[in-house]
């Protein structure tokens, strides 16, 4: 009786300081429930501390779009003026100047928007991957100390 009780206690503990990581963990090796709860602290830290290190956050999403935006922009535009030859060639300089850069600022801000618009599905794919690396290495810290852990 007293046994079932001290797995009820550490099912108990775990459920309630795995952070989502693990939904019960049972000792195997007759572990107690102190043992229990300093194997799962310390099992958090090795998860935290491995996620920690395989962080891979990007930054700058925006401004890499609005720079490739910008260079695109610029070619388009001196590729559709190059089209009218006959126009073209006649233009001012300035006038050229001037219409490559109106191109190119709409085609950064367009590069802005696909830029950002990337950097978050890459955060996004970052966050889940980094979620699943976090459990498997918190469940298996816990394995290799002799529990069972169901998810």
């Amino acid at each position: 009786m007293h046994k079932l009780s001290s797995i009820s206690l550490c099912v108990a503990l775990s459920v309630s300081s795995a952070q989502g990581w693990a939904e019960t963990v049972v000792p195997t090796k007759g572990q107690s429930s102190q043992q229990t709860q300093l194997d799962i602290n310390e099992c958090h830290s090795v998860a935290a501390s491995q996620a920690a290190s395989t962080d891979t956050s990007k930054s700058g999403g925006r401004m890499r779009g609005a720079a490739v935006g910008a260079a695109a922009g610029a070619v388009a535009a001196e590729t559709r003026g190059r089209q009218h030859d006959e126009f073209y060639d006649g233009a001012n300089d300035d006038v050229k100047q001037e219409y490559r850069q109106d191109q190119a600022k709409g085609a950064a801000a367009a590069g802005v928007v696909v830029g950002g618009s990337r950097q978050r599905q890459e955060r996004r794919a970052d966050e889940k991957t980094s979620a699943a690396t976090t459990s498997t290495a918190y469940t298996s810290c816990l394995q290799g100390k002799g529990y069972q852990v169901t998810p």
